[in-house]
């Protein structure tokens, strides 16, 4: 194996385990939502910074994550704003014949989010937690890690490790085959991000989009819950 695909092959395994250490956690611990929070930043945060000030051939692509470009911020909101209206229509489209009632259910016994703390919730959700895994899924899990494996491989790794961490948190409140279009539509919303920040050689792009998604899905949140 070259020093090239080592490289390529540790960054794969430290990304798969920072996500399942999460998962874990989540799913065995159980803690509050704040210690939840502040274990997402250790491992999709602070560990992947650290890889990026330890090996100094990839201090210039972490300048790069963070530069802004005007246009391709422009683009990225419109592209937003159309996700946005895909989610919602979606739901609104499904509810009649899909039931969400087990979606409010787990998560207030899986996750401690109630109609109280779920405005809270969803601030943290669409702002800062959409940055954190912008930043290990595309940053650290496909920028860094294309140039070792190839632009292809890279595509399928990083939506499909966003697919099925995601995926943990969603098992149980869906039936089986809504839960698999789910599934699907994150590793599609995956290449979709990928794509914006290839464009772009930056996070920025990305977060706009998943920032809109994520205020679609607490739109319905806010139905759900039966807020406002």
């Amino acid at each position: 194996m070259t020093r090239k695909w080592q490289r390529g092959f540790y960054i794969i395994l430290s990304a798969i385990l920072l996500s399942l250490a999460v998962t874990l956690v989540d799913a065995f611990l159980q803690p509050d939502y704040v210690p939840k929070v502040l274990v997402k930043i250790f491992f999709f945060l602070m560990i992947p910074l650290f890889y990026f000030g330890w090996n100094k051939e990839e201090r210039p692509l972490l300048k790069k994550l963070f530069c802004l470009n005007g246009k391709t911020m422009v683009q990225a909101g419109i592209l937003g704003l159309l996700i946005y209206g895909v989610i919602v229509g979606g739901y609104l489209c499904t509810k009649g014949f899909v039931d969400f009632s087990q979606v409010t259910a787990t998560l207030q016994e899986k996750h401690g989010i109630t109609g109280e703390n779920f405005i809270f919730v969803s601030l943290y959700i669409s702002l800062a937690n959409s940055f954190l895994e912008e930043f290990f899924f595309r940053g650290f899990a496909f920028l860094s890690l294309k140039p070792y494996i190839g632009r292809k491989l890279a595509y399928i790794f990083s939506p499909a490790l966003f697919a099925f961490y995601h995926g943990g948190m969603l098992a149980g409140m869906f039936f089986w085959w809504v839960y698999l279009v789910l599934l699907a539509g994150l590793f599609v919303g995956g290449c979709i991000f990928n794509y914006l920040n290839e464009k772009s050689e930056s996070i920025y792009t990305s977060w706009i989009t998943h920032m809109f998604a994520n205020f679609a899905i607490n739109t319905v949140g806010f139905m759900l819950f039966r807020i406002g």
